[in-house]
């Protein structure tokens, strides 16, 4: 494991205002910077809103960005085209092939418009968790094999897969069809993530964007998950006769916990949701103040996981009979 960042916080300070690039994202030959940026897009805010949001991640360092067609119907793809305008060079972007089984050119065309770029650095088949689907893209003249065509006509640099189970991560890896591997690494996964595809990918050169850090957010709060209410418990009165504030009722863990915890594991880039500034300052500290965790502190953190994602709703990434 890295056992830290490779530039002091003052050093890295004085070449962004948060990270430096520091490590190869698998064989790809790019330089990434430990976080990347996820989770851009809500159309209840205007365009300009969120591409400020996504350019202010880009300015602190950040340069691997993950979108998708999916994502609000396009509207990712549409605020990361107009994001990194200028930067475009110095940032690895990734998007998805989201119809696993509709022509490939035809798809990766329509987010190339949407992003108004020429090309991606990787475009991966999205969401492929059905071992029977997998197979038929590996299949001679399927996505797969589209997909290599369009990495030779210079549409995008790379390949791969985001998946949310292990066995199909395993059989695409080993069969060589990933450059890029995108997969659950946290505190509330299942452990053959961990234990499994992160060592493979890395023996095979594949570089690592993980997600999942915060639990889709179930982990942080009192939340069933994205866009569902907090639970807290109402504000009381204090024995010293002033009010305290409203408090969180169900078990939790922290930003730190959790992002140390997957660095600990050490992905090439912790893909996390950046939609708010208050969001991008609490990763970036807990970044700066990550070293390795022992092997005591990380099984504690597993542990209280169970509980904090309890009555949360299902996790479909590591399902779980108690959801």
């Amino acid at each position: 494991m890295r056992s830290e960042f490779s530039t002091s916080k003052s050093d890295m300070t004085e070449q962004t205002p948060h990270f430096s690039p520091r490590r190869e994202l698998g064989r790809t030959g790019f330089v990434a910077s430990v976080l990347g940026i996820g989770d851009l897009a809500d159309r209840s805010l205007p365009l300009e809103t969120c591409v400020a949001t996504l350019r202010r991640a880009i300015d602190a360092g950040l340069n691997v960005v993950d979108t998708a067609p999916g994502y609000e119907d396009g509207y990712s793809e549409q605020i990361v085209g107009e994001a990194v305008k200028g930067v475009r060079d110095d940032l690895f972007i990734v998007s998805k092939i989201d119809d696993l089984l509709d022509p490939v050119a035809p798809q990766i065309e329509a987010s190339l418009r949407r992003l108004q770029l020429d090309h991606t650095d990787a475009f991966v088949f999205h969401g492929l968790s059905d071992m029977a689907i997998f197979e038929q893209l590996a299949a001679p003249g399927g996505g797969f094999d589209q997909l290599a065509g369009c990495i030779k006509a210079g549409k995008t640099r790379f390949g791969g897969i985001s998946s949310h189970n292990p066995a199909v991560l395993k059989a695409a890896i080993d069969a060589g069809l990933c450059d890029i591997a995108m997969f659950p690494i946290g505190p509330f996964v299942d452990e053959r993530y961990i234990t499994e595809i992160l060592p493979l990918a890395k023996a095979r050169g594949v570089g690592t964007i993980c997600f999942k850090t915060f639990g889709a957010g179930k982990l942080l709060g009192d939340t069933a998950g994205y866009n569902q209410p907090l639970q807290l418990r109402p504000r009381g009165k204090l024995s010293s006769g002033g009010v305290d504030d409203a408090v969180a009722v169900l078990p939790r863990l922290t930003v730190n916990e959790c992002l140390h915890y997957t660095l600990t594991l050490d992905p090439d880039v912790a893909l996390l949701g950046l939609s708010f500034p208050n969001e991008q300052d609490q990763a970036f500290a807990a970044a700066h103040s990550f070293r390795p965790l022992s092997a005591a502190a990380m099984s504690d953190i597993r542990v209280r996981a169970v509980e904090a994602r309890r009555e949360k709703g299902p996790c479909w990434w590591n399902p779980d009979p108690d959801a």
